[in-house]
């Protein structure tokens, strides 16, 4: 028990250093531009917000200097554009998707590349008996899922062997080999198209598509997924037509001209 408390004293004690530290954000973006003046906004001691502050600066959340003080830093302005990269993609692609589950009755999700990760932002359920989990928030591996591997597209094979070593560490037992997926990778790439045959999860599918903006970039990538019984060949045929219209579609949205 007494681990156990001493554990959730420390989680609490790092969720209020987090809440003073977003404070602290909050008054600089406020014009708060020097201790005295953020310390009295918040009622903290000049050595607590100073040592906020300083940790905010060293992970680019502020930046300060002699003649200004304390302003936001560019760590805020890469969290601003991917933020808003993010909500533009949401609201162009939504309808789209949602008329896509309709087609199909399968599950549709929509995820970006989030460091090493799939990021899942958005899910419109499927109407089948059985339905695929998943939920929006959630990050996944690149290599197994149908996502992931539509989102590597445009990656050099150098590239491609980091992220396959990178997860064969924390998810050894794959399918593919190291050449095999290479191989896969060149024939989904050639396609247009990216599959999920049961890697990421014991009998669920899904076929998938990247996104890709004005600049032809790939942004995001859309999946249909499903149980594999409702997945066999003949109709994943089926399906890659439709993600892949629906992805070029997002695409023009989004400025894409190819």
């Amino acid at each position: 028990m007494g681990d156990a408390s001493a554990e959730k004293e420390k989680g609490g004690a790092a969720a209020l250093t987090l809440m003073r530290g977003l404070e602290v954000l909050g008054r600089v973006a406020k014009g708060d531009n020097s201790l005295p003046k953020i310390s009295k906004s918040l009622g903290l001691n000049k050595s607590t917000v100073h040592r906020l502050a300083s940790t905010l600066v060293d992970s680019g959340f502020l930046s300060f200097s002699q003649r200004e003080g304390y302003v936001l830093g560019t760590r805020l302005l890469e969290l601003g554009h991917a933020a808003q990269q993010q909500i533009t993609l949401t609201r162009v692609s939504h309808d789209y998707l949602v008329r896509l589950a309709a087609d199909t009755g399968d599950t549709i999700n929509l995820g970006v590349l989030d460091g090493h990760q799939v990021h899942y932002i958005d899910k419109i359920p499927g109407t089948r008996r059985i339905e695929v989990r998943c939920v929006i928030g959630e990050r996944q591996f690149l290599r197994p899922t149908g996502l992931g591997k539509a989102l590597l597209f445009d990656e050099n094979e150098d590239k491609l062997r980091e992220v396959y070593h990178r997860e064969a560490r924390e998810f050894p037992n794959y399918r593919y080999d190291l050449k095999g997926w290479l191989e896969v990778m060149k024939a989904y790439r050639a396609k247009g198209y990216a599959m999920d045959m049961d890697e990421n999860e014991d009998r669920v599918r899904c076929v998938a598509a990247p996104i890709r903006d004005l600049s032809g970039k790939i942004v995001a990538a859309v999946s249909i997924s499903s149980a594999a019984q409702y997945m066999d060949d003949e109709r994943i045929e089926t399906l890659k037509d439709y993600v892949r219209e629906v992805t070029h579609a997002i695409s023009q949205e989004l400025g894409y001209q190819g």
